[in-house]
């Protein structure tokens, strides 16, 4: 069956609004710090939850996407999202003791909602554009995307008007929305088994195919290097560039701007160059951006260095949960939201790092040295090109 154009919009709808209220916390740091006098501690306490609840999710999500199937899973990941934002909101007006745990209680279901939403989210795009399979993903990554960049801009204008809290509460109210739709339209199963023979359904598991933990890798590899990109943006150009704190901030936004932007360029590439080829590309361009990054000295050479970052890391995790799909066609849901899990941990395991290195590196070498997260993600692409895991699984 076809899907309707309001099925295929509903979907990626989805997608924007996980941008969104996963940069909600962030973009309300100002607010909620001013509010509640968070320590710069306890703000940074408040992720933790996220990043495990995230992991949970998509583990869990991977093996409830077979058994409750994707759209009940879809419309549950949209109800825990409505319920961080609320929660989020409820700040407005509890007291300071009660705002950290609140806070804590927030982002592990923000964490938990996203973590589940990963199976839905990269296994329908495939699904209704089977012959645009990665133009399919790549365009719902960047809807996420979008999402990340056009937040902040909601919520800066909010809260100068006084009145955040309208923020999280509209995030609330589409998250209900979305949920209520998912829940009444007939979306399918997004290819659980779709299409595929009884002899490839028999074959073997992922976790018993080597080519499947290298993708793991790659995916974690990959986050290690996003997460110094974005993370520590700011802090570079502010402290170890010393410029001024608009420069840093335009910066980050241009890193995310041009993620948004290459992500829309990959999406038409894709449907003239291999994919697996951008694929492959794209890690030699994260490596040139960390060696020049050092270079960073002035305000024009920060922003485009960070949009030039930008560029480079854009399309690789969409095209990774693309290509892993087609090696593993029988279990869409379950690698994708295995990918997921794998982002969250290198993005949480790396930013961790870097704070750790940074007692003991300036930040030239520091970013000197990370460009070995790109050249060791390109290894192992190469590998697994080598060795046959882009290629899509076959029936014997």
């Amino acid at each position: 069956m076809r899907p309707s154009i309001i099925t295929v919009a509903l979907i990626y709808l989805t997608g924007l609004l996980q941008g969104l209220t996963l940069v909600s916390f962030p973009a309300s740091s100002a607010v909620l710090r001013g509010m509640h006098g968070l320590s710069d501690a306890q703000y940074g306490l408040i992720f933790l939850p996220q990043v495990v609840f995230a992991v949970i999710g998509a583990v869990g999500g991977g093996v409830l996407s077979q058994r409750l199937g994707l759209q009940r899973l879809l419309w549950l990941a949209l109800l825990i999202n409505g319920l961080s934002q609320l929660a989020l909101a409820s700040l407005q007006w509890l007291p300071d003791g009660a705002a950290l745990p609140m806070l804590l209680i927030a982002t592990a279901c923000l964490g938990l909602g996203f973590g589940l939403f990963g199976a839905p989210m990269n296994a329908y795009p495939p699904t209704y554009f089977p012959n645009q399979a990665s133009t399919a993903v790549v365009v719902m990554h960047t809807l996420l995307g979008i999402g990340l960049m056009i937040g902040p801009l909601f919520e800066g204008a909010l809260a100068a008007a006084g009145n955040w809290v309208t923020f999280p509460l509209a995030l609330v109210a589409i998250s209900v929305a979305l949920a209520l739709a998912a829940a009444m339209l007939p979306l399918g199963e997004g290819g659980l088994q779709r299409g595929v023979s009884s002899a490839v359904a028999k074959g073997p598991a992922p976790v018993a195919v080597p080519a499947f933990w290298l993708f793991a890798v790659v995916a974690v590899l990959y986050a290690f290097a996003e997460g110094t990109f974005s993370n520590w943006a700011v802090v570079y150009l502010q402290e170890g560039k010393h410029l001024p704190a608009t420069v840093a901030a335009a910066g980050l936004s241009v890193f995310w701007g041009f993620l948004v932007g290459g992500r829309l360029l990959v999406s038409v590439l894709v449907l003239r160059v291999p994919a697996k080829f951008i694929w492959l590309v794209l890690p030699l361009l994260m490596i040139a951006a960390f060696l020049l990054l050092p270079q960073a000295d002035t305000a024009v050479r920060g922003i485009a260095l960070f949009g030039f970052a930008g560029l480079a890391c854009s399309a690789f995790f969409p095209l990774s949960i693309a290509l892993v799909s087609e090696r593993f066609p029988q279990h869409v849901a379950w690698v994708s939201a295995m990918l997921i899990a794998a982002l969250n941990v290198g993005t949480g395991l790396g930013s961790f790092a870097i704070g750790a290195l940074r007692s003991l590196l300036p930040f030239e070498p520091l970013y000197q040295w990370s460009a070995l997260y790109p050249a060791a993600v390109l290894l192992l692409a190469l590998l697994l090109a080598r060795s046959g895991g882009l290629r899509t699984e076959r029936p014997v």
